[in-house]
């Protein structure tokens, strides 16, 4: 079969993300030689459970034994953060991969060596990360001569892919892998009204449904949201997740907007009911795992402008990116979307064909195994 890579697939990840699992495993069934994940902890403040999804891999028919959790020894911080990540050379010994995949990241030290430790066997290495903005200077030509150590490179978006190209890297080398935290439907868009304002057999007026899925964060600006509402009225906002910052927003709830339902973290089946019964996805902050869950379900999506692994996912025809942080902003995009209810339910069906036919984790997989026969 073409869409099979029929060696031994080795994989590195600074730490093991709970949405990013479905992918190696599907990734894995299409190894014949089978693949190896290698791994490490998060730091404490970086709210990333990791210890359910290695008992899930672990449990795994394709990766099984073959996972590797390492130690990640974490450096400096903020902008200057590192990572060295001890018995990754180890762990290649041990599996003696045909092929490896890494994070294309300056910021891991242990990365060179792996790399040197292929070549010195003439095996390739692909490098796989977000893209490389221009920085200029010294800056700009320690991650040309990072990246030149790649047989090829898979970027996130086509903006990641064209910021790899600026810096020099073969165009024929560079592969877009829309990055992808679900496969394609097998359902269908869940029936919705056509409109916001008919009357419900209360006598009552049916207010359209705002949802937010996410880790209850700052950096989500849920506060954004939350004033939004609060200046446009008459709709009603449901915010799923949990975190840290869950109680400075519920205070901030009852003051500006007190009709906010907070429902707590939701996983797998239990979101489907509020995806089915959302008419928009309202992303105001970084991030956007859910997005690609709420468009699979008919949604159109309002998200702030990112690291540009949103602009493949989010167009025109399906929904609308802002400004961060820019509330007056957000205010206009929410009001137009919701003038339009036939207009906002056509949007809703270009999200379903997009997650369908164009970015999920089977799409993903597809261009690594294009990406590994090219190397």
């Amino acid at each position: 079969m073409t869409n099979r890579f029929h060696g031994k697939l080795a994989l590195q990840q600074r730490v093991l993300p709970n949405y990013r699992a479905p992918f190696f495993d599907l990734l894995a069934s299409h190894c014949d030689g089978g693949m190896s994940l290698f791994t490490g902890e998060p730091r404490p403040n970086e709210g990333i459970t990791t210890t359910n999804q290695v008992q899930m891999i672990a449990k795994h028919p394709t990766l099984g034994t073959n996972y590797k959790v390492g130690k990640n020894i974490h450096l400096l911080g903020g902008k200057f953060y590192l990572c060295y990540q001890r018995g990754l050379i180890d762990w290649l010994e041990e599996w003696n991969p045909d092929a490896l995949i890494v994070e294309a990241n300056p910021r891991y030290l242990s990365t060179p060596s792996a790399v040197k430790w292929m070549h010195a066997r003439n095996k390739p290495v692909i490098g796989w990360g977000l893209g490389s903005p221009p920085g200029g200077g010294i800056r700009e030509r320690g991650r040309i001569n990072f990246l030149r150590q790649f047989d090829a490179l898979i970027a996130y978006s086509q903006r990641g892919a064209d910021e790899y190209a600026d810096l020099g890297f073969p165009l024929d080398n560079i592969f877009v892998a829309h990055n992808s935290v679900s496969p394609s439907p097998t359902w269908k868009i869940p029936q919705r009204p056509s409109t916001f304002n008919p009357s419900t057999g209360s006598g009552q007026a049916l207010q359209p449904v705002i949802l937010f899925v996410g880790r209850l964060q700052f950096r989500k600006n849920v506060d954004l949201l939350l004033g939004a509402c609060a200046e446009i009225q008459n709709v009603r906002l449901v915010i799923v997740g949990d975190g840290l910052e869950r109680e400075a927003f519920e205070e901030l709830a009852a003051e500006i907007y007190p009709s906010a339902e907070f429902v707590g973290a939701k996983h797998g089946e239990e979101l489907k009911a509020y995806f089915a019964e959302a008419d928009l996805f309202v992303l105001p902050g970084t991030g956007g795992l859910a997005v690609q869950e709420a468009m699979s379900y008919g949604l159109p999506v309002i998200v702030a402008q990112g690291d540009g692994t949103q602009d493949d996912l989010v167009r025109k025809g399906n929904g609308w990116q802002v400004p961060p942080d820019d509330l007056e902003a957000l205010v206009a995009t929410m009001k137009d979307a919701l003038s339009d209810s036939a207009r906002l339910r056509k949007m809703g069906e270009e999200s379903f064909r997009i997650v369908k036919e164009e970015i999920n984790i089977g799409k993903m997989v597809e261009v690594f195994m294009t990406a590994l026969r090219s190397v």
